[in-house]
């Protein structure tokens, strides 16, 4: 099992944002959280990141709890969120330098690095030039990179293809796919409900800090997920 929440439990004071929520990623999945804003699908990923404390509950990577194993789990993860935060005044191939650097990774060979950007998208005249005058999409794929170089085992997204152009938005879900069936576990957020059905194994919709509905992608059409959708969305 490479992602797992059993019972999980979040307050915010008199808020409840989840409500014993329960979920099992495996190797070469992809379990795709889709609700309204409020849900609870990024506090559900800020608790796997360990950015927060479960009230009750667990959160537990490669089987390993999060709250107890902060640091070693934290070496099986990469986290693309909505705004992928890199330096602006160094160039996409710095930038991945730096944050392998920090992962410990050893192999930081300037031709690895070229060809790992290149393999996750970035164009080649892009990799030496400064960060600040990417594109969201540049800047996303410089996070997949990462999560390549890291050789991540688990792959947390919080809405990465939101305010993407379809062009840019195909090319991520399709490196995203590439990971998915290389056996890297994915949980991603969003609002995407056609992104969802087409790289998700797994989706699962979540309403005021509970899984409503949950099922394989495979047994619904895109107008069938849109259908369970708004079914579940009615008060």
């Amino acid at each position: 099992m490479s992602l797992e929440a059993k019972d999980l439990v979040k307050h915010y004071g008199n808020n409840i944002a989840l409500r014993g929520l329960n979920l099992r990623v495996n190797a070469g999945e992809v379990f795709c959280l889709l609700g309204a804003n409020g849900a609870g699908k990024t506090t559900t990923i800020q608790l796997f990141l360990g950015f927060l404390d479960p009230t009750s509950g667990s959160a537990k990577i490669m089987g390993k709890d999060v709250q107890e194993h902060p640091l070693e789990t934290k070496r099986f993860l990469a986290y693309i969120p909505e705004n992928v935060m890199l330096y602006p005044n160094l160039t996409g191939s710095e930038n991945l330098e730096y944050f392998v650097t920090l992962a410990g990774c050893s192999d930081r060979d300037p031709a690895t690095l070229t060809q790992t950007l290149l393999r996750a998208g970035l164009p080649e005249d892009a990799i030496h030039q400064q960060v600040g005058a990417y594109s969201k999409g540049m800047r996303q794929k410089v996070g997949i990179a990462i999560a390549i170089a890291r050789q991540a085992k688990v792959l947390l997204l919080d809405e990465p293809t939101s305010g993407l152009d379809p062009k840019a938005s195909n090319e991520f879900s399709e490196l995203v796919s590439s990971l998915r069936d290389e056996g890297v576990a994915v949980l991603m957020a969003t609002h995407d409900l056609f992104r969802s059905r087409e790289i998700g194994t797994h989706i699962g919709i979540m309403k005021r800090g509970q899984m409503v509905s949950q099922f394989q992608a495979s047994e619904v059409s895109h107008t069938d997920l849109e259908k369970i959708y708004l079914e579940n969305m009615r008060d």
